[in-house]
């Protein structure tokens, strides 16, 4: 039984090798299988702009880890990494940019338009990856309805208070860091004194500066629901009352409540940020959350002050509205070489990894993807301002942005100089951004 076993099998094995051979010869195995295609292997070149660690003081190992671990997930890539600088970063990408030699992966700067030169990238991502992301971060890198880049972290600005001032004073912080523009303006009035008794004003309740591609006081200006683009037409839109309305809360400040210095509007914002950090005469200031490790600084130093967060003050809006450029970002520069841009898009969503998301916390930035919050947990102030970023308004891209930016705060600058009327600047704004956009 046991040799009529054998000789049935081998029966059946020369069978089997006569029919393959047979099979092979008149067909292509390998169509059989899929045959996995190769990843691209080879050198890519990003670029970056200084982002400090918080915790060690370094301006690139946050990028430059993300690149070490990527390369140990994807044996054969080499990411070849140029630091930048913010003066003459924009210029040397400009540069880079027209040779054959340039970078793969460029970081977005409000100085960047050449927008055709990005590769479109929205056939790289489905509608579940890109419903992921805050769909205010997206407008940040989408230009003529395409995606021209990847945000993968964000800021904001927020209100920053002198307890020390409120306490001395018996004026009671915002209740949960909420105020309407009517509550704010009281709330300056009463932290606006003479502290040494010669009959001059010396402590002021606010203060800030005007200066292009900083927004520290446009969330007063938009609060009544103006805006500066729109968003779907992606049209110069920053007049009417709205607008109007905006600029007088800010010189209402200035000329009718007083609550800020005579020289508000000229002066920068280096002299403001000493006015309430070094200083102490100014009750509120608003700047971005990097102010809240510099002010635990000043504090480890012996020369701090107690402080909170709150956010802009609410106007006819009845919510607050933080305008920000502050949405870092990556784009990826047109090239024949398919897996190439493959392998660049892998690399950039590499990046938007919960895990590699919550590391933004070593910068003092947030994530852009929803859902991945709780970063701050033992940082109250800094989770207070992740919780505001809801009410954060993001520049769609436009070409001529840079432009319009200084045409913007040129006018809101003449208006709170009284070198002209609210209206005046916001008009002589609007001819003045249609002459370039013709």
């Amino acid at each position: 039984m046991k040799g009529k076993k054998q000789k049935l099998a081998g029966i059946i094995l020369i069978a089997f090798i006569i029919f393959w051979s047979i099979y092979t010869h008149f067909n292509d195995v390998e169509s059989l299988t899929d045959v996995e295609e190769e990843s691209y292997t080879g050198i890519i070149k990003i670029y970056d702009y200084p982002r400090l660690d918080v915790e060690n003081g370094s301006r690139y190992s946050w990028i430059q880890g993300k690149i070490k671990a990527f390369e140990r997930k994807n044996p054969g890539v080499y990411i070849e990494f140029t630091p930048l600088d913010w003066k003459s970063g924009p210029q040397l990408i400009s540069e880079s940019m027209k040779g054959d030699d340039g970078p793969d992966i460029i970081p977005i700067s409000y100085k960047f338009d050449d927008f055709e030169k990005l590769e479109v990238l929205d056939e790289y991502f489905s509608k579940e990856e890109l419903d992921e992301f805050r769909d205010e971060a997206l407008k940040a890198t989408t230009y003529d309805d395409k995606l021209i880049g990847i945000p993968f972290a964000m800021n904001t600005y927020v209100m920053y208070l002198n307890l020390d001032l409120f306490n001395e004073r018996g004026v009671s912080p915002p209740h949960d860091g909420n105020w309407t523009y009517e509550e704010f303006v009281e709330t300056l009035k009463s932290l606006t004194f003479d502290f040494d008794g010669d009959g001059l004003i010396d402590h002021y309740g606010f203060v800030s500066f005007v200066e292009p591609n900083y927004y520290n006081i446009w969330g007063l200006i938009l609060g009544d629901g103006a805006d500066i683009l729109d968003c779907k037409r992606e049209n110069y839109s920053f007049y009417g009352e709205e607008a109007v309305k905006g600029i007088d809360r800010v010189l209402d400040l200035k000329y009718k409540y007083e609550v800020t210095p005579e020289f508000f509007g000229i002066i920068g914002e280096e002299e403001c940020w000493e006015m309430f950090s070094i200083d102490k005469n100014v009750a509120v200031y608003p700047t971005g959350s990097w102010a809240v490790k510099a002010l635990f600084d000043l504090q480890n130093n012996g020369e701090g002050f107690n402080f909170d967060v709150a956010n802009y003050p609410s106007g006819d809006e009845k919510t607050p509205r933080v305008l920000t450029s502050s949405i870092a970002s990556f784009g990826i520069v047109k090239d024949e070489d398919i897996k190439k841009t493959e392998m660049c898009v892998k690399f950039l969503k590499f990046l938007m990894g919960e895990s590699n998301q919550r590391t933004l916390e070593k910068l003092g930035l947030f994530s852009v993807k929803k859902g991945i919050d709780n970063m701050y947990m033992d940082n109250f102030r800094m989770k207070k301002i992740e919780s505001s970023l809801d009410h954060v308004v993001v520049l769609p891209k436009e070409k001529n942005w840079e432009k319009i930016d200084v045409i913007l705060q040129e006018e809101l600058k003449k208006a709170i100089l009284k070198e002209k009327s609210s209206k005046e600047a916001i008009e002589d704004a609007k001819k003045r951004v249609e002459e370039l956009t013709r």
